[in-house]
């Protein structure tokens, strides 16, 4: 369930080895402020590799692990590909925009 103080990460361009490292920063720097509930959000994202997937993952293994949750919106269809291959599309709440999300959220609280 998710709870108010959402920070919304806005990604844009290509998420790769070279930049993954930025998006990995930017999610422990919220997690380091106790925010409870992240969204990536994907909008203006281009492509995605397993690097930046490997962040995702990294960054939800440490939220859950203090009680919080990561979600994702907005993702194409190159990014939804890869989050299929390897069943993370399973693991992660995936919607379909940022109004989605907090429509979902406005309706759990």
């Amino acid at each position: 369930m998710f709870t108010q103080g959402v920070e919304v990460i806005k990604l844009s361009g290509v998420i790769n080895s070279a930049t993954s490292q930025d998006l990995r920063q930017s999610l422990n720097e919220l997690i380091e402020k106790g925010t409870k509930t992240i969204l990536v959000d994907f909008q203006d994202v281009t492509f995605m590799d397993s690097s930046g997937l490997g962040a995702l993952v990294l960054a939800f293994k440490t939220l859950r692990a203090s009680d919080s949750k990561l979600a994702i919106c907005s993702i194409n269809e190159q990014v939804r590909i890869l989050f299929e291959l390897t069943s993370m599309d399973q693991v992660f709440e995936i919607f379909p925009s940022q109004d989605e999300f907090h429509q979902t959220v406005l309706a759990k609280n």
